[in-house]
């Protein structure tokens, strides 16, 4: 029955991160944290697939996780897949959606950001994730001692910059909006995740 309700999640999840960088982000060359912002920022300047550019970018996280922690790896393998298809798969899909519905750039960041919050907290509530930095993050925290939290932090902090020098200051300015309601919603999805 867990099986059950985790595929279930992964699969959610997956799909409500993948329509808010598809049908928010994307839309306005906004930026998430982590691997997505990666791939994200790749999209924009090589017009790749950025779920594509997800799994291509995991795979030496992967790797390490496999080394040093298993369980790290087999936790968040299968959320990084899922997530990474159907980021791809509704990709054609955000035409129609923005040209129905017309929103400011700042509401999109933070509808977006809060999508792919909900997204990657319930998937969190199961035990999996979409991996990427996140995983790489939990890793460095077991090398350095370093609280996880922060180490993502930074790792967000320095994506979102580096974005926004490639592409506009407005990118660097609602993506942060984007990551800090994607914290907000992530820390309320999993807020009694230890007691339950």
């Amino acid at each position: 029955m867990f099986i059950t309700k985790k595929i279930f999640t992964i699969i959610v999840g997956s799909i409500l991160l993948a329509i808010g960088v598809n049908f928010f982000l994307i839309p306005f060359k906004l930026l998430d944290g982590g691997m997505i912002g990666l791939g994200l920022i790749i999209k924009y300047i090589a017009g790749l697939k950025a779920g594509l550019v997800i799994i291509f970018l995991s795979v030496p996280i992967f790797i390490l996780a496999w080394v040093h922690k298993k369980e790290y790896f087999y936790n968040s393998l299968h959320g990084m897949l899922v997530s990474s298809f159907a980021i791809d798969y509704l990709a054609p899909f955000h035409y129609s959606f923005i040209t129905s519905f017309q929103l400011p750039a700042v509401i999109s960041s933070i509808f977006g950001g809060t999508l792919i919050g909900v997204g990657t907290g319930i998937m969190l509530r199961y035990r999996t994730s979409t991996g990427g930095t996140d995983l790489l993050a939990q890793l460095l925290s077991r090398i350095t001692r370093m609280n996880v939290g922060v180490i993502i932090f930074i790792i967000d902090a320095l994506i979102i910059m580096v974005g926004g020098i490639i592409i506009s200051t407005e990118t660097l300015i609602l993506s942060t909006i984007t990551i800090i309601c994607v914290g907000i919603v992530t820390s309320l999805c999993t807020w009694n995740l230890k007691s339950s």
